[in-house]
């Protein structure tokens, strides 16, 4: 693996000595982009944000792996740290908490997709078989450009594109060559073994369009209820929000992480 560093960016408004906390963002985003309605946060903890490998100001990768993620979170927690990962920074994030649970203070999921995880729920079950179909059909396709797969996720469930910058469209192309998270395996006996406090937060998604909830937002939803059960974590639903509910309510995310981190 490149052992070249990744970027980090530090929020740290404090006190010194002040809990610290790693954030790893998803895909087609990066640290800072990610986590901007956290920054409130670092009044009272330091916030250490991830760019992982091919996103942000971090080193490009050939091929974008959760695998290789939570070899760098293993390393970026040092002597402990709380731990968040979100959509696909979840994976490397429960990967990096089996590996090294001694320095995972608290685990905290937000909309986890790792869905074969759990595809014992016939809801996410379904919902693996409907993706794997969706790529399959995609391969004969031909690769499109950045800017029409942003326009393509984004338009097909109502949501109208973001503004095409230069460092979105470098997610965008990190994006399309990543190994699916969705299709992960991930062992949950140790992360349900482990002492850390652990929480898992999803959005209700009722209020996302009618085919992004139906093609994948019920299908989050219910792999976070599952992976809550199994792994002995806190289960936290926030409504009026689909799979940003940091971003879409972070008021209400930023106090369920503060009354974590503090306890």
């Amino acid at each position: 693996m490149d052992e070249e560093p990744l970027h980090v960016t530090v929020w740290d408004e404090g006190p010194t000595g002040a809990p610290r906390a790693l954030l790893v963002h998803g895909t087609m985003t990066w640290g800072t982009e990610c986590f901007a309605g956290q920054r409130p946060l670092a009044g009272m903890f330091r916030l250490e944000l991830m760019d992982r490998r091919g996103f942000g100001d971090s080193p490009d990768i050939e091929r974008s792996d959760y695998a290789v993620d939570a070899e760098d979170i293993g390393r970026l927690l040092g002597d402990g740290a709380h731990l968040v990962g979100c959509s696909y920074g979840a994976a490397g994030a429960m990967l990096a908490a089996a590996a090294r649970p001694e320095a995972v203070q608290s685990l905290t999921l937000i909309e986890p997709s790792p869905l074969r995880t759990a595809a014992a729920h016939p809801v996410v079950r379904a919902a693996v078989e409907r993706i794997r179909a969706a790529f399959a059909s995609a391969e004969g396709a031909g690769e499109m450009s950045a800017e029409e797969y942003l326009r393509q996720s984004t338009e097909a469930y109502g949501m109208r594109p973001p503004e095409s910058t230069p460092q979105l469209l470098r997610a965008v192309r990190s994006a399309m060559r990543e190994r699916p998270v969705w299709d992960a395996r991930i062992p949950l006996a140790p992360l349900a073994r482990a002492q850390m406090p652990k929480t898992v937060v999803n959005g209700t998604w009722e209020t996302a369009h009618p085919d992004y909830r139906a093609f994948v937002g019920d299908a989050l939803a219910a792999c976070g209820e599952y992976l809550a059960n199994m792994i002995g974590a806190r289960h936290v639903r926030v409504p009026g929000t689909d799979h940003a509910p940091h971003q879409d309510r972070p008021e209400v995310v930023n106090d369920v992480l503060a009354r974590l981190w503090q306890s």
